[in-house]
């Protein structure tokens, strides 16, 4: 599914610097959640976290990538601890 995504978007996403790290699907009871997981080299802030959503939605809707309804999660991989 990862790929299939990355390939959906090309290149939409470079001008933020951002690359598509993971997509998954997540169920909890009768709800379905599409998980991607957004990187770059720097810490992302929620700004770019959703401009690159804004990106990704309507290119998810369109690909139809989960049967029946589901809510697209979009989030930055977690770094690890900053030093101060």
């Amino acid at each position: 599914m990862k790929e299939k995504l990355q390939a959906l978007v090309g290149t939409k996403l470079d001008s933020l610097g951002i690359v598509i790290d993971d997509v998954y699907i997540g169920k909890e009871g009768n709800e379905t959640t599409l998980y991607v997981v957004l990187d770059r080299e720097e810490m992302l802030d929620l700004k770019t976290v959703v401009q690159a959503t804004r990106i990704l939605n309507p290119i998810v809707d369109e690909a139809d990538l989960v049967d029946g309804s589901y809510t697209l999660d979009v989030y930055a991989k977690e770094k690890g601890d900053v030093e101060e």
